[in-house]
């Protein structure tokens, strides 16, 4: 479980971000601009009570990389 302030600040910001996923590290590199979809869901159940869940997805395309940029960045 993360905390929910580190988690708005992995999302908030420009440029480059480092994100862990299970045993994993992912480099994103967002646009300024991307597109986003926020869903909430309720659930109430008898035995474990009420839940309430927040999805956010965010989606870009990734920038094109050339293969000169590629041999210059890994020199």
């Amino acid at each position: 479980m993360v905390d929910k302030a580190l988690a708005a600040d992995e999302i908030e910001g420009s440029g480059q971000a480092m994100v862990r996923t299970g045993n994993k590290t992912v480099d994103l590199t967002p646009p300024e601009s991307i597109a986003y979809e926020v869903g909430v869901h309720e659930r109430s159940s008898i035995l474990r009570g009420q839940r309430e869940t927040v999805t956010v997805k965010l989606d870009w395309k990734p920038p094109k990389t050339t293969e000169g940029t590629e041999a210059a960045d890994a020199e």
